[in-house]
C-alpha cells in the first residue's frame, strides 16, 4: 500500500511530534500524505490522508482512548512528561511539588530516562550542590532554577546541533551519545562524524554479540549432548571394571574361607530341617555371634528369601545355603565374566561416542569462524553504469540496459549516442538495451552477447522460456513520439523503420566478479564472462528463489570478501532462477 500510495512522491518535511518517540514524515505527490512512525511498544507505521485519517496501519490497535484503524482520524497518544526543550522554571517546579519520589527518579519518569537525569544534577551541581536522592518536594527554588538552567544548557545542544558523535568506554561500560557529557569525563572516546555512523558501529557490535552468543549456545547444546553421553559410558565402564575386580575377589574369599562358610552354613541348613524360621535362625546367629561362637563370627544377616550376608576379611559377600560353597564362588566368578564381556561393548562404543564428539567440536569450529553477522553498511561509490544494467562482451565493449522505466528512459534519453546500437526484446516487458560502440564496429559477437543480455532482462526469464527473439535498430529510429491518438507510458519507445532480429537468443547469464576499472560484479552473457574471468555461475530460469540462489552464489565466487548478498540480489534478472548444472559438468569434463 505503501508503494502504491506513496512511490516517486517527494519528502516535504520529517518533524517529531513534540518530545515523544513519534516521527511525521509528510509527502506530496498527487496529494498530501503523512506517515506516522511510532517507535515506543512494538512500534507500527501508520499512513493518513490530508485529513489526518488513516488509511491504514502497520498494525491494528485499540486502547481506552486511541483507535489506530482504517478510516478512523489519528489521534496522538496522551503527552507524558516533559519536553526538555521548552520547560520553563514553573512547570519544573510543578513538576516537582506533584511528585512523590526523590529527585532522580522524577526526572528519569518524565522523559528523561537515567542517563539524562543524573547528567541534569551533575551539570547543576556546578552552580549549587543538589543531592540525587533529594526528595522532589524538598527541593529549594534556587536548586529547581539550577536544575532548570542545567536542562537547557544540555538541550540547547540539539536546537543549536551542537553535536559530537561519540562512543565513551571505560572498563566494562560502554555507551553512544550525541554530545559530550559531564557524567562520561574521564572515558575514553571515539568521535564520529555523525550519530548514525556511531550508533552504526555501537549497536552491529553489540548485535554481532548477541548473535555469536546464541549460535555458541546451540552448538555447545550440541557438544554437550556428546559430552554427558561420554562421561555416562565412560561410568559405566568404571563400574564394569569395578564389579570385575570385587566380584572376583568375593570369589577368592570364599574359596580362601571355605571351612568356615561350610560349618556356618551347615549349622544353618540344620535349623532350616527343624522347621526354624529365618527370622529365628537370624535372631539365634546374632545371639551366638554376641556370646563369641566361633562359627557365628563370620554372620551378618539372613534375608526373607534364607540368603546369608558375612563379612569375612573386610568384604561382605552373599551366601545361599541351599547352594553349594562352589555354586556360591561361581556366582560371583559368572558376574565378572559377564562384565568383562561388556567392557569389550562399552570401550568399542566410548571410541565411537570420542570421534563423534571430536566431529562436532570441528564442525563448532568452523562455523563459529565463519558465522555470518550483520555487517556495517559502506556506500559504495558506483560507476555510472552501476546504476544500471551492465556488462561488458567478450571484445571489451560495454553495455547497458534499463532496470525500470525510470532508467530506460535514462538508458535512451541521456546515454545513448549517434553511434551506438539500440536493442529489445521481442517481447512486452524488457530492459532497453544500448550497446556503447564508441568507435568500435559491431560485429556478431557482440550482437549476439547483447541478444542475450537483452533476452535475459525480460519477462522470458519469469515465463521460463530458454530462448526468445531480440531485435536491433540504430538510434535515430527510436522515438519517444507516437502516433497520433496514442499514448507511450514512461519507458516506453517507438520504433520506426526495418528491425533486425537475432533469432533465439539464449535466456541465460552468468554472474561473476571482473576486473573493469576496478573489481566489480557482473551480470551478463556466459561468453563474455568466460573471457572477463575464472570463477563464475551460469543461471537459467527455473524455481529457486533469489535470495536462496544468491547465497549459493556468493559462496561460490566472492573470494575476497567483495561483495555482498544484497551485491547479488541488485543484478539478477526478475524471477526465479537455477544454477545451469549441465553447464557447469560439461565445463568440468572439458577440464579433465
Amino acid at each position: 500500500l505503501l508503494r502504491k500510495r506513496i512511490k516517486g512522491a517527494n519528502v516535504v518535511s520529517i518533524t517529531q511530534h513534540n518530545f515523544d518517540r513519534i516521527i511525521e514524515i509528510k509527502v506530496k505527490k498527487d496529494k498530501y500524505y503523512t506517515i506516522v512512525v511510532e517507535l515506543f511498544d512494538k512500534g507500527n507505521i501508520i499512513l493518513l490522508d490530508e485529513d489526518n485519517n488513516i488509511i491504514l496501519p502497520l498494525k491494528r490497535k485499540r486502547f481506552s482512548d486511541r483507535d489506530i484503524s482504517s478510516k478512523k482520524e489519528y489521534q496522538f497518544p496522551e503527552e507524558r512528561g516533559i519536553d526538555p526543550i521548552s520547560i520553563s522554571e514553573t512547570e519544573l517546579k510543578e513538576l516537582f511539588a506533584s511528585s512523590d519520589k526523590d529527585l532522580v527518579r522524577t526526572l528519569a519518569m518524565n522523559n528523561l530516562g537515567s542517563l539524562y537525569a543524573e547528567e541534569i544534577i551533575k551539570r547543576a551541581n556546578e552552580f549549587e550542590e543538589i543531592d540525587k536522592h533529594t526528595p522532589s518536594t524538598d527541593l529549594s527554588g534556587s536548586q529547581i532554577a539550577n536544575l532548570n538552567k542545567a536542562i537547557h544548557l544540555l538541550f540547547d545542544n540539539l536546537q543549536e546541533e551542537h553535536f559530537k558523535p561519540q562512543i565513551v568506554k571505560k572498563d566494562s561500560k560502554e555507551d553512544v551519545v550525541a554530545f559530550d557529557l559531564v557524567k562520561y569525563d574521564g572515558f575514553e572516546k571515539t568521535y564520529f562524524d555523525n550519530f548514525n555512523e556511531a550508533c552504526d558501529e555501537f549497536y552491529s557490535k553489540k548485535v554481532n554479540t548477541d548473535i555469536k552468543n546464541i549460535k555458541e549456545a546451540a552448538w555447545n547444546k550440541k557438544v554437550n549432548k556428546f559430552e554427558k553421553r561420554l562421561k555416562l559410558q565412560e561410568e559405566t565402564l568404571d563400574n564394569f571394571h569395578k564389579t570385575i575386580e570385587t566380584s572376583q575377589h568375593k570369589g577368592e574369599v570364599i574359596y580362601s574361607n571355605y571351612t568356615t562358610i561350610e560349618n556356618l552354613v551347615k549349622v544353618v541348613n540344620n535349623a532350616i530341617s527343624k522347621d526354624y524360621s529365618y527370622k529365628e535362625i537370624g535372631k539365634t546367629l546374632k545371639e551366638a555371634k554376641k556370646n563369641g561362637l566361633k562359627e557365628a563370627e563370620i554372620f551378618e544377616s539372613i534375608d526373607k528369601m534364607g540368603v546369608l550376608t558375612l563379612k569375612l576379611n573386610e568384604t561382605s559377600i552373599n551366601i545361599n545355603p541351599k547352594l553349594t560353597i562352589p555354586e556360591n564362588a561361581e556366582i560371583y566368578y559368572e558376574k565378572a565374566k559377564k562384565a568383562k564381556k561388556k567392557t569389550k561393548g562399552a570401550t568399542i562404543a566410548i571410541e565411537n561416542t570420542k570421534k563423534q564428539l571430536e566431529k562436532i567440536k570441528a564442525k563448532k569450529e568452523v562455523a563459529m569462524e565463519h558465522i555470518s553477522v550483520p555487517k556495517k553498511r559502506v556506500k559504495k561509490n558506483l560507476k555510472w553504469y552501476e546504476k544500471l544494467r551492465w556488462f561488458v562482451t567478450s571484445d571489451n565493449v560495454l553495455v547497458i540496459g534499463g532496470r525500470d522505466a525510470g532508467t530506460n528512459e535514462a538508458v535512451v534519453k541521456k546515454y545513448m549516442d549517434n553511434n551506438d546500437i539500440y536493442l529489445h526484446a521481442d517481447i512486452h516487458g524488457a530492459t532497453s538495451t544500448v550497446i556503447k560502440l564508441e568507435g568500435n564496429k559491431v560485429n556478431d559477437s557482440i550482437l549476439k552477447e547483447s541478444g542475450e543480455f537483452a533476452a535475459s532482462f525480460s519477462t522470458a526469464w519469469s515465463k521460463g522460456f530458454t530462448t526468445q527473439d531480440v531485435f536491433w535498430v540504430n538510434p535515430e529510429q527510436v522515438t519517444k513520439t507516437p502516433e497520433a491518438g496514442e499514448f507511450l507510458p514512461k519507458g516506453s519507445f517507438v520504433i520506426r523503420g526495418n528491425r533486425n532480429y537475432i533469432r533465439s537468443a539464449k535466456v541465460r547469464i552468468a554472474i561473476g566478479i571482473v576486473d573493469y576499472e576496478g573489481k566489480r560484479l557482473m551480470a551478463g552473457p556466459v561468453d563474455a564472462l568466460e573471457t572477463h574471468c575464472d570463477n563464475f555461475i551460469v543461471l537459467k530460469p527455473g524455481y529457486t528463489k533469489k535470495t536462496a540462489i544468491a547465497k549459493k552464489i556468493l559462496h561460490e565466487i566472492n573470494e575476497d570478501d567483495l561483495i555482498t548478498l544484497d551485491d547479488i540480489i541488485r543484478v539478477l534478472p526478475s524471477g526465479k532462477c537455477d544454477v545451469d548444472e549441465e553447464y557447469h559438468l560439461r565445463k568440468k569434463y572439458e577440464k579433465n
